[in-house]
């Protein structure tokens, strides 16, 4: 059984979009999405530095319309499951039919936007501890007044708070703990700290007309799957402001009976962790597309019928 999966912010390079435009038809639809944003997303995909696709309201949308596009490439694709990585949900409601293209990019301009005004508030951060037991890195974090944003499972979890926290963090480790990596984000995702982008995003949503998932739609919040598209929409609005359980995604993976994982571009993290906590299910990512035919045979001996 094939999941299909997106990754979150953090995941983007400079240039990272620039093969997938050369496949056909590519650029026009990037074009039109640009147009309907208000966004260049060309431009940013493909000649912006590091610092101007952190932004939050860039690397956002960014994100979203590299992981569609990649994802049309792979052709008629059934996973019999999908799911996202922060603001990787967004498109992977889009896979499953909840939300079309254009909805689902003009949702996530406005939730970057809105998570980049929040963001501004207070200076804040994110950095990923690699290893130790989970329960002691929660505590400790918890003590230095950090929230576990992003329980990755696989050995790694994600801290949020100010920077005034992140440098404490730096030098007073959870045992166990061999390192603490700054990740390339502009704000405390998942955190109390976007609360007022949960207002604006909600207003933004009263405005989509969502359908039910045509596959089975794991959510980030707590590993569930989500039958409704309305519930769906529900944890996008509430996701901003609340941890991501990754760890649970993947012991739903197992449960369902994943065979394989591919993730979309930018690919890489996901399927990392997915590599340590799910032995035996074959991953592949998308990172450019002389990746695409391996995906193709990788989906074709997995895919549901």
């Amino acid at each position: 059984m094939l999941v299909l999966v997106a990754p979150g912010q953090g995941a983007q390079t400079p240039g990272f979009l620039t093969p997938w435009l050369e496949l056909p038809g590519a650029a026009d639809r990037v074009a039109a999405w640009s147009d309907a944003i208000g966004l260049d997303l060309a431009h940013y995909g493909t000649q912006a530095d590091a610092d101007a696709i952190r932004d939050t309201a860039v690397a956002q949308p960014l994100l979203v319309a590299a992981g569609i596009l990649s994802a049309a490439a792979l052709g008629d694709t059934q996973p019999g499951a999908v799911a996202g990585h922060s603001v990787g949900e967004i498109t992977a409601a889009a896979f499953a039919g909840v939300l079309d293209d254009a909805a689902a990019l003009t949702l996530v301009r406005k939730r970057g936007l809105a998570m980049a005004d929040a963001a501004a508030i207070t200076e804040t951060g994110m950095s990923a501890l690699l290893g130790g037991d989970p329960e002691v890195s929660v505590a400790h974090l918890e003590r230095l007044g950090l929230t576990p944003a992003n329980v990755n499972g696989a050995g790694q979890i994600v801290a949020a708070g100010t920077m005034e926290q992140l440098a404490a963090l730096n030098e007073d480790k959870p045992e166990g703990v061999r390192k603490v990596v700054p990740l390339k984000v502009a704000g405390a995702f998942h955190t109390h700290h976007m609360a007022p982008a949960v207002d604006a995003l909600a207003k933004a949503a009263a405005d989509l007309a969502p359908a039910d998932p045509k596959v089975t739609y794991v959510s980030n919040k707590d590993g569930r799957t989500v039958a409704t598209g309305a519930e769906v929409v529900e944890r996008l609005v509430g996701q901003v402001a609340n941890p991501v359980r990754w760890d649970l995604c993947m012991e739903t993976f197992k449960e369902l009976g994943a065979t394989a994982i591919v993730e979309v571009c930018p690919g890489g993290t996901l399927v990392g962790l997915a590599k340590r906590a799910l032995p035996g299910v074959q991953t592949l990512a998308l990172k450019t597309p002389d990746d695409l035919d391996a995906a193709r045979a990788l989906i074709a001996e997995h895919a549901q019928a």
